[in-house]
């Protein structure tokens, strides 16, 4: 990570956990009227167990390198306060005595595909998404609930508590649901910014389980007295309620000065979409698969969730196993000087979600669709970038026309705006200028709520105004043939249609 050297300036430094699907980091920002600095002081992977039962999430080897970031925060200098952001949807249950019954399920764990239909058909397409506003996927909480009924876990359970609610319990003792992350679980009401209380009773899941919402900026509580002699911070150290859904913390930090931008958040996944100040819940909206999850400040992310550099990162875990080169400038390299278009998966087909051999089911998917398979590593990766590229063209211009809203400029956030290769293929492909940064979008995001609520910043547009004045951002305008995407979104909706 670049850094700034730590200036006179700062004012305080805020204590970043932010847990993503492979690796979990302790980020350090300091925040200064015009300085904003982030240094890691910790890294540790994040390596889900299969066990008897399914996938799980090993929580308490997360735990353990919380604190150790943590400790390594404390001798840097210490922090003013720490805040905790996860990806969404993933839970912990919680006995009478507050104890954890059972490592959370990965949300990569197949239980759910047959549960997720039949509650679907037992609400209601409709009136689920009337209600919650969210987008269909069979790993939202609700299919992981409706799939745990009947269980010991479930049945026992006391306190349901989504992974970063979980981890700033152990952290404080405090119990609480933050409300971004609450909105991904298919029982928030997208309305109301509640918990659904209908949706509850038809599934016979008690309200009890359900803690207060808290909102972000939100004081969470301080550290536990085993936490503070571990880490080597003042046990008064408050923990700050951020947004601890990742991309709502990535979508405080978009650098956007103009009201009609667009955002894509992309790491694993792709979360492309538009800030709204209400929810969009037209049958139109439900059919093309829109959620509308809960942002700061009461706005909300309308957006779609597309299977992002997943599919590239896969591709690389099994060229690592086949001992070929995954050397990502390289590969890019390669995908650079591929023919263009020569063949198009859609980055979101069911074959895609699970872990393994993906350069095969890429190869596997082309065949199945009338197309050429790509041969070398570099094909597929241009695959792979061109169908992505042409994904976020799909959904912004799909999310435009539901809101009735215009884009005139693109915002890529997170680990993906690094891709050079991808920001110009996502310009080339929606035809708008594309900004690409910051790539600690998530952090950045989590630690300037922590400095709004010490009083350091002020409201979103500050923010968003000290994220643009203070990072590196790369421009990329639209280029080469508008006929040759034309035509590639042609194949590529024809594809779709015949897997």
């Amino acid at each position: 990570m670049t850094t700034t050297p730590p200036s006179s300036a700062f004012s305080s430094a805020f204590a970043a956990v932010d847990l993503g699907a492979t690796s979990g980091r302790v980020i350090v920002g300091r925040v200064g009227p015009d300085n904003l600095d982030l240094t890691e002081v910790h890294r540790f992977p994040n390596t889900p167990v299969r066990l008897p039962d399914g996938l799980r999430w090993d929580v308490l080897s997360l735990f353990q390198g919380i604190l150790d970031g943590l400790r390594e925060a404390a001798r840097s200098g210490g922090v003013a306060s720490i805040g905790v952001d996860t990806w969404a949807v993933d839970y912990g249950l919680l006995d009478a005595d507050g104890a954890l019954l059972g490592h959370p399920f990965h949300y990569r764990d197949e239980r759910t595909g047959e549960v997720a239909e039949r509650v679907q058909a037992e609400i209601g397409r409709e009136k689920l998404y009337g209600i919650t506003g969210l987008q269909h996927l069979p790993f939202n909480t609700v299919f992981q609930l409706a799939s745990a009924e009947g269980t010991v876990q479930r049945d026992t359970a006391r306190t349901l508590l989504l992974v970063p609610d979980l981890l700033v319990h152990w952290l404080t003792g405090a119990v609480g649901a933050e409300e971004t992350n609450a909105s991904t679980t298919g029982l928030f009401d997208a309305r109301t910014g509640t918990w659904s209380e209908e949706l509850l009773g038809r599934l016979s899941l008690d309200p009890g389980l359900f803690p207060p919402l808290r909102s972000p900026g939100d004081p969470a509580g301080t550290l536990l007295p085993h936490v503070a002699a571990y880490t080597g911070l003042d046990a008064r150290t408050p923990v700050t309620t951020v947004a601890s859904h990742d991309t709502a913390s990535a979508v405080v930090a978009v650098p956007a000065t103009e009201p009609d931008f667009a955002y894509i958040s992309c790491g694993t996944w792709s979360l492309a979409g538009l800030e709204l100040d209400a929810p969009v819940l037209s049958e139109a909206s439900r059919a093309a698969n829109f959620t509308n999850e809960r942002g700061i400040d009461g706005t909300v992310r309308y957006l779609r969730n597309i299977m992002g550099m997943w599919l590239l990162e896969e591709c690389r875990r099994t060229w690592e196993k086949e001992n070929l080169p995954t050397h990502i400038p390289t590969l890019l390299a390669d995908a650079a000087r591929a023919d263009p278009f020569a063949s198009l998966v859609d980055p979101d087909a069911p074959e895609f979600l699970a872990p393994g051999d993906m350069p095969a089911r890429i190869r596997d998917h082309c065949a199945r669709t009338g197309q050429r398979a790509p041969g070398s590593q570099g094909a597929v990766v241009r695959c792979v970038l061109e169908s992505l590229a042409l994904a976020h063209r799909r959904t912004l211009r799909q999310a435009a026309e539901l809101a009735g809203r215009g884009i005139s400029r693109i915002h890529l956030v997170g680990g993906g705006s690094r891709n050079d290769l991808l920001c110009q293929l996502t310009a080339d492909a929606t035809g708008l200028p594309v900004v690409a940064g910051p790539t600690e979008a998530t952090a950045l995001g989590n630690i300037l709520v922590q400095a709004r609520a010490a009083g350091l910043v002020g409201d979103l547009a500050d923010m968003r105004r000290l994220i643009a004045s203070t990072q590196h951002l790369r421009h990329y305008t639209p280029r080469g043939d508008t006929a040759a995407w034309d035509a590639a979104a042609a194949l590529l909706d024809s594809a779709r249609r015949n897997s």
